[in-house]
């Protein structure tokens, strides 16, 4: 028993220094690939059981394995989005996790125990990744024993679905937001170029900013161009002229 104990604490010892090094990924500078391998590789290293594993996302309804500890858990993973269901698919759209010992799901998903067989897969477990209505997908491990993973497993895996969440979140928020900035500042570029157009007609025909703005919508339309675009061309042939 006490044996047990020690086993233990020292299991979730390296689960408690995998978790710090996964957040300290989070503080630094984001690299969310990076962040997404190391949880492969720490989940199969603390994991009872896990002998391979990989992450699956899905997004606008279409799956990928964008980590993994070995080409063949990315060639069962395709297998699976394939054939349309399997653990790690179901695991992502339901949101629950998916424990199996493949011998038991021979009814429910044929194809994946043939693709398992060939692959020497007898267990199987996904964890969800519930990030957003536009992305979703799951944590896999795969091993070769016929254990069916326990629920303390399981709980592990939770652990680190609960980091890859967060991290994939801010990832998607940073993205956004550099999104954003990105749009202000070509709004910014774009206005400054069509004041500049207008500033040059005012003074060269002595109009109202109305009037200069006017003269350049039109040849936009006529030109069926954008009107940043006209503008732009119109200062640099009037910059090439002085």
């Amino acid at each position: 028993m006490t044996g047990g104990h020690e086993q233990l604490t020292a299991r979730l010892d390296e689960v408690t220094l995998a978790m710090e090094s996964l957040t300290g990924m989070l503080d630094s500078e984001l690299d969310l690939g990076q962040m997404l391998q190391a949880v492969c590789d720490h989940a199969v290293q603390v994991v009872p059981g896990a002998d391979m594993a990989s992450i699956t996302l899905v997004r606008e309804g279409v799956p990928e394995t964008v980590a993994s500890t070995d080409q063949r858990a990315v060639n069962f993973d395709r297998e699976q989005y394939r054939i349309g269901d399997g653990p790690c698919l179901r695991a992502a759209e339901t949101g629950q996790p998916v424990r199996v010992g493949v011998g038991a799901v021979g009814d429910l998903w044929p194809q994946f125990v043939t693709s398992a067989e060939q692959l020497g897969v007898a267990s199987f477990l996904a964890a969800p990744l519930t990030v957003d209505e536009d992305m979703s997908g799951a944590v896999n491990l795969f091993g070769f024993g016929e254990h069916g993973f326990s629920e303390l497993g399981t709980k592990i895996l939770e652990l680190y679905t609960a980091t890859v969440v967060i991290g994939l979140r801010s990832a998607r928020r940073y993205f956004a937001a550099r999104e954003l900035v990105d749009q202000l500042n070509r709004a910014l570029e774009t206005r400054a170029v069509i004041d500049q157009a207008k500033g040059i007609l005012m003074a060269a025909h002595r109009i109202t900013a109305e009037e200069a703005f006017q003269r350049l919508v039109k040849r936009s339309q006529d030109g069926n161009r954008k009107l940043h675009e006209v503008a732009a061309e119109f200062v640099a042939a009037v910059a090439t002229t002085t």
